[in-house]
């Protein structure tokens, strides 16, 4: 087995299984700690988690060579729709012990969960049951600007609810991180179609689109949107 750094982005790592196969990864900041049944592997004394791309949208937008992860060590993320923790513990593992993950969630089930198995071994996520439709209830947990926003809501309006949050929370010139989910927010139409509509929002909320990467095999009907906010006076 070995571990080496991805080539682009920080703190995400390549393991080379025993069988040769290649594996995402990220450095576990809460040591002996699984949080959806991914494995532990240790490396030269370090710990880390299996990324599994069929259970993470952003792991699955890696391996389908997105351009950019923004998300960075000691960046402030807003994560909406963080559910039980899945991938937003990746993204505590990325941004480390001087980052921080805000953790939006509507779904009572999900945000116990979050909040009994995730949250206490994890100090830089916080969980917010809140529905993201309406950013404005959540703003005195949120400390400052945030460096990016990372949304995968299953709601009609996924980029108007980015977008809306952006405007509360996000710095000048940060990114966000759309998952777009095609049914959720019109079954009829190619999934194609329902990226592009998205893109066009985003663009008309002030936003220049650097990359779309359709998710599949991993995920059907999906997509992952970077994109950079214009600087606002």
């Amino acid at each position: 087995m070995h571990v080496k750094p991805h080539p682009q982005f920080s703190e995400i790592f390549l393991v080379t299984l025993d069988d040769g196969t290649q594996k995402l990864a990220t450095r576990n900041l809460a040591p002996g700690k699984a949080v959806y049944g991914e494995k532990l592997i240790r490396f030269e004394g370090v710990e880390y988690r299996l990324w599994d791309p069929f259970r993470s949208k952003l792991a699955a937008a890696i391996l389908k060579n997105v351009k950019t992860v923004p998300i960075k060590p000691n960046h402030q993320v807003l994560y909406l729709g963080a559910a039980s923790g899945t991938t937003a513990s990746h993204v505590s593992d990325i941004v480390g012990e001087k980052g921080h993950v805000y953790c939006v969630e509507f779904a009572p089930r999900a945000m116990r969960e979050l909040v009994n198995n995730v949250c206490p071994y994890r100090l830089n996520m916080s969980s917010i049951l809140e529905d993201a439709r309406f950013p404005e209830r959540y703003a005195m947990f949120i400390r400052g600007k945030v460096d990016e926003v990372y949304c995968d809501v299953a709601q009609p309006e996924q980029a108007k609810i980015l977008a809306d949050n952006a405007d509360l929370y996000l710095k000048n010139g940060g990114r966000i991180m759309l998952a777009v989910k095609a049914q959720s927010i019109d079954m009829t139409k190619e999934p194609s179609e329902i990226y592009k509509q998205e893109v066009k929002v985003l663009e008309g909320r002030g936003f220049e689109v650097e990359d779309v990467v359709h998710l599949e095999p991993y995920d059907k009907a999906h997509a992952m949107i970077v994109a950079k906010s214009q600087n606002k006076p």
